[in-house]
């Protein structure tokens, strides 16, 4: 869907970086996180996408043809500084909108209501931006985002300001879309959201990517071989000579379950064995590390390189 190769991007004529060499394959119908604190590049290269700005240096291409202003009507960008009238009408707002991308004004009115039904604001209409809380306002933003049905959505940071109930909401509205074929760039410093919703990440750090690649991978490839064990009916006995063949700790006892960590490259099916023969095993699990650890690994990994 998108390409995006070795992209420069510096304010002040030159004194700050935004993007250094900034190169990702973001692939048609997936969910791509931009991952990374803020100011580490994210929002520079939404806004070249957009045609906001311009690269000092490098190539977008979507779908083969390099960017240009007609890929626009098939972008929606919901910013993180939302942009719209406090004092106009969220209905004649979302036809004015609609109308700038392209639609007409009944194909507008069509999309708004259906969205208006989907996130239960069709008592919304006639209001003013003004009249409503942030996250209300969240909401409208975001429909403004997908009412002219884009093939690329980006979002920056889209559930700022929304309570754990509406984030959901969203989050469901934004999975709908992507199995109905659109493809969205998520920017977030959120590590969870790219854990819960994401196909592949691209994690930021000071204008460089420091690593990028499907979700799975790339927590899989952080991964430190320590599996949580949870047993019950435990005998200590037997519990102390597993702890002398096996590198054992953060050891609990609680309720009558024996909780503990288990350290090493051992062969699953041994373990187990050994484990049977010390209690009831209740769970055993891989820790497979989140995306904030991910993200601190990889970082100290690439500034102990330079």
């Amino acid at each position: 869907m998108l390409n995006a190769e070795n992209i420069n991007k510096s304010y002040n004529s030159g004194k700050k970086i935004a993007l250094k060499d900034f190169s990702i394959h973001v692939p048609t119908g997936s969910i791509y996180g931009l991952l990374g604190p803020n100011g580490a590049g994210k929002t520079s290269f939404i806004r070249i996408i957009n045609q906001i700005t311009q690269p000092d240096s490098g190539n977008i291409t979507i779908d083969g043809v390099p960017l240009n202003p007609a890929h626009i009507r098939d972008i929606g960008y919901m910013p993180e500084e939302r942009g719209l009238y406090k004092n106009m009408n969220i209905g004649d707002q979302l036809l004015y909108f609609g109308e700038l991308k392209g639609m007409s004004k009944n194909d507008a009115l069509t999309e708004a209501k259906k969205w208006f039904d989907l996130l239960h604001i069709d008592h919304w209409w006639k209001k003013k931006l003004s009249e409503l809380s942030k996250g209300m306002a969240q909401k409208i933003q975001f429909v403004v985002t997908v009412l002219h049905r884009p093939k690329l959505l980006i979002l920056d940071e889209p559930f700022s300001g929304f309570d754990p109930v509406n984030a959901n909401l969203i989050k469901d509205q934004i999975l709908r879309l992507k199995q109905e074929g659109t493809t969205i760039i998520l920017s977030t410093h959120r590590m969870e959201s790219v854990e819960e919703m994401c196909d592949f990440v691209a994690l930021i750090n000071n204008a460089r990517k420091i690593l990028d690649g499907k979700v799975f991978d790339v927590r899989e490839q952080f991964k430190k071989n320590i599996f949580s064990v949870v047993l019950t009916e435990a005998d200590e006995t037997a519990f102390e000579r597993f702890g002398q063949k096996y590198s054992v700790d953060n050891v609990q006892r609680q309720n009558g379950m024996l909780m503990f960590d288990i350290h090493g490259n051992h062969a699953q099916n041994e373990t187990l064995t050994d484990l049977l023969k010390t209690g009831n095993i209740r769970t055993f699990d891989e820790k497979i590390p989140g995306m904030n650890e991910v993200f601190i690994s990889a970082v100290s990994q690439k500034n102990s390189y330079e």
